[in-house]
């Protein structure tokens, strides 16, 4: 049963925020469910940057406004997997992702997130993302916009034409993620194993 603090813990704002970040993951899964051509591509890729966006919006309200919570460190990063498990699982079958580097990725996710729900309830502490991390979640949102997005686009101007593969630079920044998920998944085990070892 929530208390009246309980409930004003969990729906403050930022995690208002982050409740509806969690609520988009539906949504972009039915985008890319259907095939997508480009107007479900440029759609799911719009979905996703307001999810990114938000992400954005609720960590730094929740520290301008002190309303940092528990509940906001732990499900913040899981509303962050959601998303961007959904999107590249939904781009295996649509063959914008290679399944190998998509296994990788989200198995260092799991892998984390069960790490993290043991350190709850072994020490009582929330290990919260590393700056790397954050770089990490940050190159990981550079390429799956334009992967989800995929198609070329001519982006030029009357006097001056040029077009942009969304798919080669997604994967450029998906190369550079995975380097990204691997060292901090290695970084996430150092610190785990140092709270275990001192509980």
């Amino acid at each position: 049963m929530l208390t009246a603090d309980d409930r004003n813990e969990i729906f403050n704002l930022p995690n208002l925020i982050t409740i509806f970040r969690i609520l988009l993951v539906p949504v972009l899964f039915v985008l890319l469910f259907f095939s997508p051509g480009k107007l479900q591509s440029f759609f799911a890729g719009l979905v996703f940057s307001i999810a990114s966006i938000s992400d954005c919006v609720d960590g730094y309200m929740a520290r301008r406004m002190n309303l940092v919570t528990a509940f906001g460190k732990f499900m913040d990063p899981v509303a962050d997997k959601l998303l961007v498990g959904v999107a590249l699982i939904m781009m295996v079958p649509l063959g914008r992702v290679p399944l190998w580097i998509v296994a990788v990725i989200l198995g260092r996710e799991i892998l984390v997130t069960l790490l993290r729900v043991v350190a709850i309830r072994k020490s009582h502490k929330v290990v919260e993302a590393s700056m790397t991390g954050k770089y990490k979640t940050g190159f990981q949102i550079a390429a799956i916009i334009p992967l989800l997005l995929h198609y070329e686009y001519n982006l030029g101007l009357h006097y001056f034409d040029f077009s942009v593969d969304f798919h080669v630079v997604g994967m450029t920044f998906l190369y550079a993620a995975l380097v990204l998920t691997i060292w901090t998944g290695v970084d996430y085990l150092y610190k785990f194993a140092k709270i275990f070892s001192n509980s």
